[in-house]
C-alpha cells in the first residue's frame, strides 16, 4: 500500500508550476510495476481540481497508437516495414518505405502544404496524396531525421486501407481496448479541458479550436487521461497483453534515426514510432504531444519501468524543469522497495561456463543473472552483451556489440569447456592458450 504522504512532494511541485508559468491546469502521473501509484492535478477544470480522469488532447502521443497498428499489421504479414508507400497509398510519387516513415527518415515534409493542419478541420486521406505529389519530399529518405506530421498522416492511411475501416476503430479495438484505456477517444469527452492560450502579457486565456484534422488526425488527434496514460506507460514498459509480442515492442523501442544537432551530444532518437531518450545514463522510450492549447508527455525508463505522464491545458509555456524535477521525485519518494536476494538454480554445464575468460591478453568475466549470461570485460570500458539461452545449447546476444552473434561453449571428450566460440572470437582460461583454437595459433615459444 502506497504512503499518501510519498507523493506530497510531487503534488507541491505540480502546483508550483501550474502557478508560477501560469498554466490553467495540469495533470501528472507516476507509474511502477505497471500500475499508477500517484496522481495528482492543479489548477481548475469547470471549476474543479483536475484528477486522473479529466481528458487532455495528447497530440503526437497518438503516433505511438498509430505505430502499434501498424506493427501489428506487419507481424500478420499484411505488410512489411521496407513497403514502399506507394504500394499502398499510390500517386504521392515519394520514394519511402513504411518503416522510414515510423522513424521520420523519410524526408516527407513536416507539415501539410495548405493552412496549419492543427488549427483547421481537414480533409481526406487522398488530398494529402495529392498535397504531397504536388510539393515532393523535402529531403533524401533514410539519410537524417526529419520530424514529419505528414508521414504519420500516411501511416494512418495505410491502417485504413489494410484494415478497410478508420484508423480511430482500428486503434480503439485492437489497443485501447484490450488495454482497458476507455476514456481514450478522437473527440473529447467530459469532463475534458478545454484547449486554451495564456496571454504573454495578462492573466487572461484564448479559447483554441478543437476539430476533426481529418487525414492528419493520426499525427495528434486523440484525447486521454492520467489514468489511460498510466496504462500505456505500463505498455512501454513491457506490459503488452495481448496487443503486441515482447519482441515487436523490444524492436521499436531500438533507436533507429538519431536527432543529430551540431555542437550537442544526442539525447533524442527515433525507434519505430517511439521517442527514445538518452540523457544522465538512462534510456527512456515515449513520446511528447503538443497541440493548439495542449500539452503532453509521456516517458518509461527502460531499465526499471518507472512511467510519468504529464499533460496541461496550454499551448505555450509549461515549466521546463517540472518533467525532469518529477522524475526526479519519482525516484526519491516513489521508489519500489528493493525486493530480497534469493538464491536460483542453475545447471552445472552452466556454472561450469561462468568466471574470467580471456580474448587474447584481455580478461573478461561470464556472470549468470536472471538466466541469461553477461559477458564484460573485467576493468574499463568495452564490449558489454547479455545472451539468451538457446534449445540446442548456445546462446544469443541479446544486446551490445554481439546482438545476434551465437556463444558456443567448445568442450572437450569429458565434456568440460576448451573453450568459447563467439562470432569468431575464441574466449580461453588463460590468455592465448596455446591448446585451443585460437585464430593463427599460438607462437610455440609461449610468453617470453
Amino acid at each position: 500500500m502506497e504512503d499518501p504522504d510519498d507523493g506530497a512532494p510531487l503534488q507541491r511541485r505540480l502546483e508550483r508550476a501550474q502557478r508560477e508559468h501560469r498554466t490553467p491546469s495540469l495533470v501528472a502521473g507516476v507509474v511502477r510495476e505497471g500500475q499508477l501509484v500517484w496522481s495528482g492535478g492543479a489548477g481548475e477544470v469547470e471549476g474543479s481540481v483536475p484528477d486522473a480522469d479529466t481528458q487532455y488532447r495528447i497530440g503526437s502521443i497518438t503516433k505511438t497508437l498509430v505505430a502499434v497498428a501498424v506493427m501489428r499489421l506487419r507481424d500478420e504479414g499484411r505488410v512489411a516495414l521496407s513497403d514502399p508507400i506507394e504500394a499502398h497509398l499510390p500517386g504521392t510519387g515519394l520514394q519511402v518505405s513504411i518503416g522510414q516513415l515510423l522513424m521520420h527518415a523519410g524526408g516527407t515534409p513536416a507539415e501539410t502544404g495548405g493552412p496549419w493542419w492543427e488549427r483547421t478541420a481537414g480533409g481526406p486521406v487522398d488530398d494529402l496524396v495529392a498535397d504531397l505529389a504536388a510539393r515532393g519530399p523535402v529531403g533524401p529518405a533514410d539519410r537524417r531525421f526529419h520530424y514529419s506530421n505528414v508521414g504519420f498522416g500516411l501511416l494512418g492511411g495505410v491502417v485504413e486501407r489494410v484494415r478497410g475501416r478508420p484508423w480511430a476503430d482500428v486503434v480503439a479495438e485492437e489497443v485501447l481496448a484490450p488495454l482497458g484505456m476507455t476514456r481514450t477517444t478522437p473527440r473529447p469527452v467530459a469532463p475534458a479541458a478545454p484547449g486554451l492560450a495564456v496571454h504573454p502579457w495578462a492573466d487572461v486565456v484564448l479559447p483554441e479550436p478543437e476539430h476533426d484534422a481529418g487525414a492528419m488526425a493520426p499525427a495528434g488527434q486523440l484525447w486521454s487521461t492520467a489514468t489511460d496514460l498510466g496504462r500505456w506507460c505500463a505498455f512501454l514498459a513491457g506490459d503488452v497483453g495481448e496487443v503486441l509480442s515482447p519482441d515487436t515492442l523490444a524492436e521499436m523501442r531500438v533507436p533507429g534515426m538519431v536527432d543529430d544537432r551540431p555542437g550537442e551530444p544526442w539525447t533524442t532518437a527515433w525507434g519505430l514510432g517511439l521517442q527514445v531518450g538518452n540523457a544522465d545514463g538512462r534510456r527512456t522510450v515515449g513520446h511528447g504531444g503538443s497541440m493548439p492549447g495542449f500539452l503532453a508527455v509521456v516517458q518509461v525508463e527502460v531499465e526499471t519501468g518507472l512511467g510519468l505522464t504529464a499533460m496541461a491545458n496550454t499551448t505555450a509555456g509549461l515549466d521546463p524543469a517540472l518533467v525532469g524535477d518529477l522524475w526526479d521525485l519519482a525516484r526519491t519518494h516513489l521508489a519500489p522497495a528493493p525486493a530480497p536476494w534469493r538464491p536460483t538454480a542453475a545447471p552445472a554445464d552452466v556454472l561450469e561456463l561462468l568466471g574470467i575468460w580471456y580474448w587474447g591478453p584481455r580478461a573478461h568475466v561470464l556472470r549468470l543473472a536472471d538466466g541469461e549470461l553477461h559477458l564484460a570485460p573485467m576493468e574499463g570500458s568495452g564490449r558489454v552483451s547479455r545472451f539468451a539461452p538457446r534449445d540446442d545449447g548456445t546462446w544469443v546476444g541479446r544486446d551490445g556489440y554481439y546482438a545476434g552473434e551465437v556463444l558456443t561453449a567448445v568442450r572437450r571428450g569429458d565434456g568440460t569447456t576448451r573453450h568459447l566460440d563467439l562470432g569468431s572470437f575464441i574466449f580461453t582460461r588463460t590468455p592465448y592458450d596455446p591448446h585451443a583454437d585460437v585464430p593463427g595459433g599460438v607462437d610455440p615459444a609461449g610468453w617470453r
